[in-house]
């Protein structure tokens, strides 16, 4: 048997909720051997790895908009569970998962893993560095261990073979849309071609290129961008001379308004 942590994870956030809960795992389970596939990098979504029925998947994807990220849904539909167990996990700012951990549920169920488990972490918003500052922390560890010891229990007597797990949430195929940003007149607010924008303190270092999981950046000149943005955040975040960011109006709005409405600690939520 084999425990594995297949991860999408921009900002590193959703990587680090996956390995606490494979490493509570391969503890209750006597150390089992624990393999990781990151698939947060274009290259990387070109394959999967070969889980086997055998296996224990913890699989996580972040938040977008109240659902699983929909640049990521074409290349989830080829993925392979062939019967391994799987735990999945969202993770979320601070504000709510809506439909994400249910969406990615049903997905990982349609693609043959037995899905046993299911949670939804708390991290630090993409956005903001205020929203969830500091998330996970040791009592979301501590949580996240606790529920992978339940989740190796269950999986150990079998029970997820004989059950459909219930989680929260929106009945697909469309969960009930995604979250729309709106002002306080309730005007909606579009930011999908939002990108960000690099200031003359660019050193050209491409590392931003090399971070970006759509491959959007390009490496040659790191203030070209082709593709789609999704708003990670890598590029800002990873830039050691803090040349990249945002100024769209809107966007900025929408980052105000979420830490004004949602500054109160949140809550994770798990599910077996």
């Amino acid at each position: 048997m084999k425990i594995w942590e297949i991860f999408f994870s921009p900002l590193g956030d959703t990587a680090r909720v996956c390995a606490a809960c494979a490493g509570a795992l391969a503890e209750a389970g006597g150390g089992a051997d624990i393999c990781i596939y990151d698939f947060t990098l274009p290259a990387a979504r070109q394959s999967f790895p070969p889980v086997s029925k055998e296996d224990i998947v913890v699989f996580g994807v972040p938040t977008y908009a109240g659902r699983v990220p929909n640049v990521l849904l074409k290349y989830l539909h080829t993925i392979e569970g062939r019967g391994a167990a799987a735990i999945a996990l969202v993770t979320f700012g601070n504000r709510a998962f809506d439909n994400a951990l249910r969406e990615l549920c049903e997905l990982l169920a349609s693609r043959g893993f037995s899905v046993a488990a299911g949670g939804a972490a708390v991290c630090r918003h993409a956005f903001s560095h205020t929203l969830g500052c500091g998330r996970p922390d040791a009592a979301d560890f501590a949580e996240i261990k606790a529920f992978a010891a339940k989740a190796a229990q269950k999986i150990a007597s079998g029970a997820h073979k004989a059950e459909t797990l219930s989680v929260p949430g929106q009945p697909g195929p469309e969960y009930g849309g995604y979250y729309q940003p709106r002002d306080r007149r309730g005007e909606p607010i579009d930011i999908r071609k939002v990108v960000p924008q690099v200031s003359p303190s660019c050193i050209g270092c491409g590392l931003c290129a090399r971070v970006c999981p759509m491959g959007s950046i390009a490496a040659e000149d790191p203030r070209q961008r082709s593709g789609i943005c999704i708003k990670c955040n890598a590029c800002i975040e990873n830039c050691p001379a803090g040349a990249r960011y945002f100024s769209d109006p809107g966007y900025l709005y929408h980052k105000q308004e979420l830490e004004a409405m949602y500054a109160d600690r949140a809550e994770n939520s798990f599910y077996l």
